[in-house]
């Protein structure tokens, strides 16, 4: 499996009602139709159930807009076949930042059916963000008309790496108070769905070659820029997890041997001179206000000539790292995102200055960068769409 995961159908609980336990059978046929159309026949066979129990099901699922019926002929008997409409399935995209929380449903056919985003206290532990996932969900998903038997599974995105042997999060996060959470074990009890684990930045890389304009891509980086840095890697065509699940740590590579002390230890990491918690910090030195990465969005947009100079700096101290990383794996497509992915070319020009200059040649000049279209929402919707490649769905 690509990404931390296990099935909640052995440790579910058991249902405690006849309403409860049609939504369980509805979701065993949902899965069977997963792979593509049935009949009635077929579903009893695959599910266990009778045959009276799945039409009962099937017509209470056509009722809903979720399967559509057709007869045919199968075995020179005539047979209902039973299909799953773009909307039947829906997965859950959950994005876990340091300071906000982000939800999204998604159908089918990769289609948006509603988002929102709240803030989250700074320093929250992680029983707060995962309690304010359950409520944001369950609010969606009546707000939005969705019968959660119809949720295929959740996918979650944390800010920072996390160890696959233990399913924990590893020290290196931007929430530490996470740090060492059982965190797919705890969000499979809270939300009693299949649950998918993975780091931010690599659900970012999956939603760009999926959701984003660079499907088909394979060889792709995917950089977040935020209060850390990181990055998820799509080599030949699927996502790079290397030994232990560790991966794009780019943060943390040392630009300056005697500069700032990093988070993790070490001195003059790439965070130090690029994270927006650095260029917030600078900007803020002497005027006593209080910023945020929209503050830098619309004060460099309004050429203001100190936030300009800070985001030149960060961008070229991103870029030299990139030009290590590029000479290594040789990307076709490198990928800005993070909050300040709307500032364009005014980032993206000195990361390339800096690309160029550290890369060799031939790379530099033939490695596309380019900001994530996706904006925000690139990790949750990466999130969606780990659900659906582990239940073998295919974009249309």
């Amino acid at each position: 499996m690509p990404a931390t995961s296990r099935s909640t159908k052995s440790h579910r609980k058991n249902p405690g009602s006849q309403s409860a336990l049609r939504h369980l059978n509805q979701q065993r046929l949902i899965e069977c139709l997963l792979s593509g159309p049935s009949t009635q026949a077929e579903l009893a066979r695959q599910t266990g159930l009778s045959t009276a129990t799945v039409s009962n099901i099937v017509k209470i699922m056509q009722d809903a807009g979720l399967v559509s019926t057709e007869p045919i002929t199968s075995s020179g008997r005539r047979a209902l076949n039973v299909r799953l409409n773009s909307n039947g399935a829906v997965a859950v995209g959950i994005d876990f930042g340091r300071r906000h929380l982000r939800v999204v449903l998604a159908s089918l056919g990769y289609h948006i059916i509603v988002e929102e985003t709240v803030t989250l206290p700074l320093g929250h532990h992680a029983e707060q963000g995962i309690s304010a996932a359950v409520s944001l969900l369950d609010k969606l998903l009546v707000e939005s008309g969705v019968d959660r038997s119809a949720v295929v599974g959740a996918g979650a995105g944390i800010a920072g790496p996390i160890d696959r042997r233990s399913g924990t999060v590893a020290q290196g996060a931007i929430l530490p108070e996470w740090v060492g959470i059982q965190i797919l074990e705890r969000l499979e009890e809270a939300l009693n769905l299949p649950v998918y684990v993975d780091n931010d930045a690599n659900l970012g890389a999956l939603s760009e070659v999926t959701w984003g304009p660079h499907s088909g891509i394979s060889n792709l980086m995917f950089l977040k820029i935020g209060s850390g840095i990181g990055a998820g890697l799509i080599i030949n065509g699927a996502p790079y997890y290397g030994a232990v699940g560790i991966t794009g740590e780019i943060g943390h590579a040392t630009i300056h041997e005697y500069g700032a002390i990093c988070r993790c230890g070490n001195r003059g990491c790439l965070e130090t001179m690029a994270s927006t918690t650095t260029m917030i910090e600078l900007l803020g030195k002497g005027s006593g206000l209080h910023l945020e990465p929209e503050d830098i969005v619309r004060n460099a947009l309004a050429r203001d000539s100190a936030t300009l100079r800070v985001v030149d700096d960060a961008g070229l101290a991103v870029g030299r790292a990139l030009g290590n990383v590029a000479n290594l794996i040789n990307p076709e497509v490198i990928v800005v995102g993070g909050p300040l992915a709307s500032l364009g070319d005014i980032l993206l020009d000195p990361i390339r200055r800096g690309l160029v200059r550290h890369a060799v040649p031939v790379i530099g000049e033939t490695t596309h960068l380019a900001m994530s279209s996706l904006g925000a929402r690139a990790e949750a919707l990466g999130a969606a769409a780990l659900v659906f490649q582990h239940a073998g769905i295919k974009q249309s």
